[in-house]
Order: structure tokens, then C-alpha cells, then sequence
């Protein structure tokens, strides 16, 4: 890659660094939590790179994300439920795109995160469901998931809510939360490719970080290992609190820029 590209997709080394060091930061909370790569590393990056060169990547990274952490997660994912999840997504997304996109978008996302941060401590409180939804819930589900991610880009909290409040190990929950992430990006990038936004520049600034992807990654995973299951969730709803106060914050800020989950 000659100067002048390199100069045109990062000017200069400084970006590298702190772009890299973003990757990293978002890789360890997304191999530990299962969610929040996106989120953390748009938002940071954006600080130093327009948010349209960074998402078609950030979509690639995702998929990379999900494909070296399902070979450790693959027993645990609750195919019951997920099937129905990303069925209602599958459905709830295009109607999100084309309908909900006419409503003020900074007001929902600060709506959603809101309602996000009070759920989250309620469950903190110690607030669970008493069984397992069966499959219109998680089929509704799913489908609120689609259709915020289509109107204003922040699909994934309902769905690790969701598992996250039903009963079971928190294992299952963060295995079935990584594999739902991976095929609702495998649609993002998809549609992506269609409109010809991954380009020769997505793929030369994957080829960067790459390595802080891989080992942000690698380190979140062994800390879940390590974790006990409820300081697991108790980590996770703080993780997701926080999240959605930057939602929150970018909402108020920009007013309403979408930043994916």
C-alpha cells in the first residue's frame, strides 16, 4: 500500500494507534459479554474517522468476532428459543427500515436507552422471569429487535435483556447472544455488499486491526472462563447500563446518528 493510500484511509500512524487501541477495548467487552463491539468501537472511532468509512468494517470484524468464539459456544446456545428470535428479526427488520424510519430518531434512542438503562438495574435488583418465554415471546422479540435496528440501529438490546432475565445459566444466554449477533451481522454485511460499501479500503483497515480484534477477543473469553456465573451477570447489565448511556450521550450530542449494537 503506497503513502497516499495509507494517508487516505488514516492519515497518519496516531490513528492507527488509537483506532487499534478502541478495537481492543471493544474486543475484550464483546469476547467477555457476547455484545457491545460495534457500539464502543463506532462511537470511538468516530472521533477520529468519518462513522461511513468505519461501519462496513466494524460489520466484517463482527462476523470474524463471532466465527472465533462459536467453536467454544456452540453446545450452548438455546436453539429453541433463537430460532424464533431471529425469525421475528428477520421479519421486524425491513418493516423498521420502511416504516419506523419516518419517527424523530434522537427521541427513540434516547427513549430506548432509558428504558434500557432502568431494566437493567431492576434486573440488578435481583428482577428474573419465572420460566422461559416460549415462541410468540421470542418470536416478539426478535421482531423489536429487527425493527429498532432498522429505523434507528440499536437492535441488540431487547435481545440480551431477553436472555438475560430468563432463567437458565448465564452461559447459554451469552452463547445464544453471540451466534444471534453473528447472523443479523451476516445480514448487515450482506446488505452492505449489495450497495457497495465494503470496499478495497474495508478490508486494508480490517487488515490493521485485525490483530487487536483477535486479541481483545482471546482476553475477554478467558475472563469469562474465569468468572463466576453471577458476577457474570452482574457485568453484563452494568456493560449494558453503560451502553446504553452512550447511546443516550451520542443521541443528545448528534442528535441521533445510528450507531450499530
Amino acid at each position: 500500500m503506497g503513502t497516499e493510500t495509507f494517508s487516505a484511509i488514516f492519515g497518519d500512524w496516531g490513528t492507527i494507534v488509537l483506532s487499534s487501541a478502541a478495537i481492543l477495548v471493544a474486543a475484550v467487552v464483546r469476547g467477555f459479554a457476547g455484545f457491545g463491539f460495534s457500539l464502543i468501537s463506532i462511537t470511538a472511532i468516530s472521533l477520529l474517522m468519518p462513522v461511513a468509512q468505519i461501519v462496513p468494517t466494524i460489520f466484517l470484524m463482527e462476523i470474524l468476532a463471532s466465527l472465533n468464539l462459536l467453536p467454544g459456544i456452540w453446545r450452548e446456545i438455546d436453539w429453541r428459543s433463537l430460532r424464533w428470535v431471529l425469525l421475528g428479526y428477520v421479519a421486524g427488520l425491513p418493516i423498521g427500515t420502511l416504516v419506523l424510519v419516518s419517527l424523530p430518531e434522537a427521541p427513540a434512542r434516547i427513549a430506548l436507552g432509558l428504558v434500557v438503562i432502568a431494566a437493567a438495574i431492576l434486573m440488578l435488583k435481583g428482577f428474573r422471569l419465572a420460566r422461559r418465554p416460549g415462541s410468540s415471546a421470542s418470536t416478539g422479540i426478535g421482531a423489536a429487535s429487527g425493527l429498532l435496528n432498522g429505523a434507528f440501529g440499536v437492535g441488540g438490546p431487547p435481545v440480551v435483556l431477553f436472555y438475560f432475565s430468563a432463567p437458565g445459566a448465564a452461559a447459554i444466554g451469552r452463547a445464544s447472544i453471540i451466534f444471534y449477533f453473528f447472523c443479523s451481522d451476516l445480514l448487515g454485511a450482506g446488505y452492505f455488499a449489495t450497495q457497495g460499501l465494503i470496499t478495497g479500503r474495508s478490508f486494508i483497515q480490517l487488515g490493521f486491526w485485525l490483530p487487536a480484534l483477535l486479541l481483545g477477543v482471546w482476553l475477554g473469553a478467558r475472563s469469562f472462563r474465569r468468572t463466576g456465573e453471577d458476577v457474570f451477570r452482574r457485568w453484563v447489565l452494568r456493560i449494558l447500563i453503560a451502553l446504553a448511556a452512550l447511546v443516550v450521550a451520542q443521541s443528545v450530542a448528534t442528535g441521533g446518528s445510528p450507531a450499530a449494537s
